[in-house]
């Protein structure tokens, strides 16, 4: 079965159809919010470092890092975020840039073996990213959207995956090393998104056997309740074959609906997972009872 493997400078993860759902921290991300990309563009790192620890206490396994600033140094930027990541935590990261020299900088600096945030199909796009992914030895997330944009038919999109799988082979990489963006549409814009997107998670992992990804809160977009929806989302996601996706792990709905949809599928042996999260301690009074027994017997 399809095995994407990651890895930082000592622990490897597998993003897998019969591995555990891979959470990647969406929060190491400057836009929409101007106090971390002024801290950011100033050298202060502050913030990225409690995010990257409250991320990783909530559950994430991964971490996406991002450092688009407008009229900013964002290769520089983004090499020194990765450093200062990769000092405090040994979870693997997704490189997350739409300007190709930062991503060549980030690879640069990267202890491990990243995920590469992203290549979508259009010719320039692949011919810039590809060459990088296979230099560096790494995994890609493969957007599906070509020159024309983003199409509202799943069909398409299937069709601009599976070129961009092709031409990857074409460099060399494996089709077990692009991980596909399906695309996933808001659906208070376009009432049969979840639908489509579910058939075309779907088709990827049947047809195509590649592992998927995307951006899952993009789902709620524009509606209420958003957490609630997310999760609902997230875990039937999850049983139509995507195997990875960026959330915010602060949103407790979204962790439990992955963890319990883990358990579900069978990814999640003995619920071992489950339990050391959600099991109730004892209470002091019943330990001590316990203890008690313990020492007259």
């Amino acid at each position: 079965m399809t095995r994407t493997i990651l890895s930082s400078h000592s622990k490897e993860i597998a993003i897998g159809f019969n591995e555990p759902f891979v959470m990647i921290g969406e929060r190491i991300n400057p836009t929409g919010r101007k106090i971390l990309a002024e801290e950011m563009k100033n050298g202060d790192f502050t913030r990225v470092e409690m995010d990257t620890l409250a991320q990783l206490a909530a559950g994430a396994q991964m971490l996406d890092v991002n450092a688009g600033i407008p009229l900013a140094d964002e290769p520089k930027i983004l090499a020194d975020t990765i450093k200062l990541v990769q000092s405090i935590t040994d979870v693997p990261l997704s490189i997350d840039s739409s300007i190709v020299a930062a991503l060549e900088a980030g690879l640069e600096v990267y202890q491990g073996r990243p995920l590469v945030n992203s290549v979508t199909g259009e010719e320039d796009r692949l011919e810039d990213v590809l060459p990088l992914i296979k230099k560096y030895n790494c995994a890609v997330v493969a957007i599906s959207n070509d020159e024309t944009g983003i199409s509202e038919d799943p069909n398409v999109r299937f069709e601009v995956a599976k070129k961009i799988i092709e031409r990857a082979q074409d460099y060399g990489i494996k089709a077990e090393d692009v991980v596909v963006d399906p695309l996933v549409m808001p659906v208070g814009a376009i009432n049969d998104a979840g639908k489509q997107v579910l058939h075309l998670i779907s088709r990827l992992r049947n047809e195509l056997k590649v592992n998927t990804t995307c951006g899952a809160s993009n789902f709620s977009f524009g509606i209420p309740n958003r957490n609630g929806m997310n999760a609902s989302f997230i875990s039937m996601a999850m049983g139509a074959g995507m195997t990875s996706a960026i959330v915010n792990p602060l949103h407790t709905e979204v962790v439990q609906a992955v963890r319990a949809a883990d358990v579900v599928m069978g990814n999640d042996p003995d619920c071992a997972q489950w339990l050391s999260n959600y099991r109730e301690p004892p209470a002091a009074g019943a330990r001590e009872r316990s203890g008690r027994r313990r020492r007259r017997g």
